[in-house]
């Protein structure tokens, strides 16, 4: 069973649920205060405001009771994903590197943006082939992924970078990337490589009645 996790001002966790159950997997919502379900196979971290995006996005959510039992389940081995507010949730729990902050247009962008798959060797990306490019939406405000040098170059020699903006055709370019984001990175890999975050949002890609079905890949990763 996949817990999405619901906190305070999410509101991308039923669109998680509807996706994931359309793609044959049990899912519910987890209240971030509630414990975990033993049946518990993958977490994902949905978007939304939690908790207004006060202070920073996903700062305050990052200190929620669950997640605790996050990263204790991270340890047994359960795929976590985090989309959005959940990847700046993510982030800002030091399940993954660096940091989501403000977009560099300083405006909140909700429009489609194409992805290049850097790597397809992980369980979040084998759907799809190594430079394949795919379409998903974004809709944040603090969306530009920031990290140092140091950090930087650690995804790029480990391979941890899963998405980066491109145009149609695949190119990474300045134009192409929609938010500022250091090296057009749009989601990597955490320490764990059964751990992922991502800005753009899959589950709003994954229903063949909305005519995009390029995220029903990112969410089959969950099949471990």
């Amino acid at each position: 069973m996949i817990a999405v996790v619901q906190f305070g001002g999410s509101n991308c966790d039923r669109d998680a649920v509807r996706a994931l159950t359309d793609l044959g997997f049990e899912a519910e919502r987890v209240w971030h205060e509630d414990p975990l379900p033993e049946e518990t196979t993958g977490i994902m971290l949905p978007g939304g405001f939690s908790y207004g995006d006060y202070l920073r996005g996903g700062a305050m959510a990052a200190r929620s009771p669950v997640m605790n039992a996050v990263r204790e389940a991270i340890d047994e081995g359960i795929p976590v994903l985090g989309v959005c507010n959940g990847a700046q949730v993510g982030c800002e729990a030091g399940l993954t590197p660096g940091a989501f902050t403000t977009n560099a247009s300083a405006r909140f962008q909700c429009e489609h943006v194409y992805l290049r798959v850097e790597n397809a060797d992980t369980q979040w990306t084998r759907a799809y082939d190594e430079g394949d490019v795919i379409e998903l939406p974004i809709a944040h405000g603090e969306g530009r992924f920031e990290i140092d040098d140091e950090g930087y170059e650690e995804l790029e020699a480990e391979d941890r970078i899963l998405f980066r903006y491109c145009d149609e055709d695949g190119n990474i370019t300045d134009e192409a990337n929609p938010n500022g984001s250091r090296g057009n990175v749009a989601g990597i890999l955490g320490d764990s490589k059964s751990v992922a975050v991502l800005m753009p949002h899959p589950e709003r890609a994954s229903l063949p009645q909305l005519g995009n079905t390029d995220g029903r890949g990112v969410l089959s990763g969950f099949e471990g």
